[in-house]
């Protein structure tokens, strides 16, 4: 039986994490867009690393989480790089990590590198009570690669999946959604990001039974205006 539940605005502005990822943006940028968080309502801000603790300080008290990216968008980085790269993050101020994980490994077949290179993110991250997201950069893979990447990431005890940097090829999908649902729904929970551009689309990802949203173009989806972003 289809979900042909009607959102409120108010609704799904609070399953956003709005991306704040772009390499040109300024500090003024991100004050902006904390200002916009705070007073949409999302679920968190993503941001830069080394953006995170100019993020909590603005978002401090206001109930709008502040999320990062980890090892982004590659995810090359090493294995003990990345666990550093999660203290740090949390040091700062990090609720959330959403990290991309080693997307040439797994392309590779090392799936037991893959697995426990995830692994050490989410143990300095669940040490501190903090959400792991796993980026699997969807838009390289397979629809049964998709399903590979999130039994590995559930291995791991991760807490999402997610499809897209934004920076790569592709987006989500409805058919790669539905792979990461059959696949972890129940057992993890699934962020699309990438091409979330406008309202229906974000309301068909909701319906579809994802738990967030990945959207950089957070005003115009939420005003149902044509999104200028590219993310």
């Amino acid at each position: 039986m289809s979900n042909t539940k009607i959102y409120t605005r108010a609704e799904v502005a609070a399953t956003i994490d709005h991306a704040v990822l772009k390499p040109e943006m300024t500090v003024v940028d991100i004050e902006k867009n904390a200002a916009f968080c705070i007073r949409e309502k999302v679920a968190s801000m993503c941001v830069r690393p080394g953006d995170i603790a100019l993020a909590a300080r603005l978002l401090k008290g206001s109930g709008v989480m502040v999320s990062c990216v980890l090892s982004f968008p590659h995810g090359a980085d090493t294995t003990a790089t990345k666990a550093f790269q999660a203290r740090q993050a949390i040091q700062d101020g990090a609720q959330e990590i959403d990290m991309v994980f080693n997307i040439g490994r797994f392309l590779s077949g090392d799936h037991a590198y893959v697995a426990a290179d995830i692994k050490a993110v989410v143990d300095v991250a669940h040490a501190a009570g903090v959400v792991v997201k796993v980026i699997q950069e969807s838009g390289f893979l397979t629809l049964e690669q998709v399903a590979k990447a999130c039994e590995l990431s559930l291995q791991a005890d991760a807490d999402f999946v997610k499809t897209s940097t934004g920076f790569g090829p592709g987006s989500a999908t409805p058919e790669i959604i539905g792979v990461m649902l059959r696949t972890v729904g129940g057992k993890m929970k699934v962020k699309p990001s990438g091409g979330i551009r406008n309202w229906e689309t974000a309301v068909a990802y909701l319906r579809q039974g994802v738990d967030r949203l990945g959207v950089g173009s957070t005003e115009a989806v939420l005003n149902g205006k044509p999104a200028t972003e590219t993310y």
